[in-house]
This record gives structure tokens, sequence and C-alpha cells, in this order.
């Protein structure tokens, strides 16, 4: 990201901090730990994505470990999930809007850093989506979780597109501030669409098929299930 793209970095930070909240408010919800492990989780949910794409492009030392208010906002964010995290739950959908806008602006922050590297379109795509998801699935993987980009609504979808869209405006001569800006808002949108209406990415028949008989009670009227 350019040093002048002040509302893009801002954004940058929020999201950081988001991502630090939720990823200890997940700790929370799923595990039993201590304070370390509560803050851990969410620093992991909040910086491993950017770490992943900075180690892949050979961009040493990642880059929130150069500039302290990324750290120091992911530690702040899983603190107050271990303190507050009975009365956060309260404010779901607030949290949902922070955590929204960190997929968001990751997602185009990743992509525009790797074409800044020089790759091409689709791994610069690729290494959005990782900078954007990469936190959270580390941090599902170490507390025995499927990761939520695996089985949960619309999210790694929002962040492909938004990863595609900057690679799009780059390719096109149309890279800047507004680009980035106007990517990242369509990933918040279609994040937030998912969220409010209940939407998932699609799902093999017989998932469906498993997940509607255990809602139905496993059996039809009859007393048996239909193939």
């Amino acid at each position: 990201m350019s040093s002048e793209s002040a509302p893009l970095f801002a954004l940058d930070l929020t999201g950081t901090f988001a991502f630090g909240l939720n990823g200890a408010l997940t700790a929370v919800r799923t595990t039993r730990l201590d304070v370390v492990g509560v803050v851990v989780l969410g620093m992991i949910t909040a910086l491993g994505g950017g770490f992943i794409r900075d180690v892949l492009i050979d961009s040493l030392p990642p880059a929130t470990l150069l500039d302290w208010r990324y750290y120091t906002l992911a530690t702040v964010g899983g603190l107050t999930a271990f303190a507050l995290s009975r009365h956060l739950r309260r404010i779901g959908t607030l949290i949902d809007v922070f955590d929204a806008i960190g997929l968001s602006t990751f997602a185009v922050i990743g992509a525009s850093k790797a074409l800044d590297s020089g790759l091409g379109a689709a791994p610069a795509i690729l290494l959005g989506v990782i900078t954007a998801v990469g936190g959270g699935t580390i941090r599902d993987t170490l507390v025995g979780q499927v990761p939520t980009v695996l089985r949960s609504g619309l999210y790694a979808i929002p962040a492909l597109v938004g990863a595609s869209l900057t690679v799009a405006a780059v390719e096109w001569g149309l890279g800047g501030l507004p680009a980035e800006l106007g990517a990242a808002s369509v990933c918040f949108l279609i994040r937030m669409v998912g969220l409010r209406f209940g939407l998932n990415a699609p799902e093999p028949p017989e998932t469906r098929r498993s997940r509607d008989r255990r809602r139905d009670g496993g059996a039809g009227e009859s007393g048996t299930e239909e193939d």
C-alpha cells in the first residue's frame, strides 16, 4: 500500500483491530485458554495472512513487524475480547461490520502488494485472498476446527472478488486509491449481504440433502428417508 493512501491505511488498522478482536472471541467461545492463549490467537488472526503473503513474496521482515501500530492493535483487540467477551456478544453485528472491513481491506492490500512485488494477475489475486483469510485459517487449525473459510457462508468469495477487482483495475490502467476503495467497498457489501440474508457458497447436493434431513428430524412423514 502506498504511503499516501491514508483512508485505506486507516481501514487497514481498523481491520487489524477487528480481526484481533474476532479471533480472540472465537478462541474464548471454542476453547478454554488463558489470557496468553486468547491474545496469541487474536494476533494470529489479525497478522497471520499478512505474514504468509510477505514470506511468499520475500518481503522481509513482514510489514506488520515494521509498524508498531499493527501488532499493538492486534494485541489490544485480543485483550478486549478476553476482558469483555460476555458483553461483546451483545454487539455481534458491529463486530461483524468491523470484521468485514478487515476482510475487504486485507484482500485489496494483499493483491496490491503482490502486484508491486512483480507477480502476475493470478498470483496477486491468490495472495489477496490469502492475506484476507490466512490468519483465521491458522487460528481455526490451532483450535481443532474446520477453518471458517471452508465451512462458512460468503467469506472467501468476497475476498476473491475484492482482490480480482483490484488486479483488474491495475491491468486496465485504473489503479490508485479510488479503485482500491471501490474494490474494498464491493467486497464489504457482498460480505454484509451474505451475513444479512444468511447466504452461503454453493455446496455439493449430498451435503445439502444431509443438512435438510437433519433439520427435518431425519425422516419424512412416513418415517423413512427419501433418496
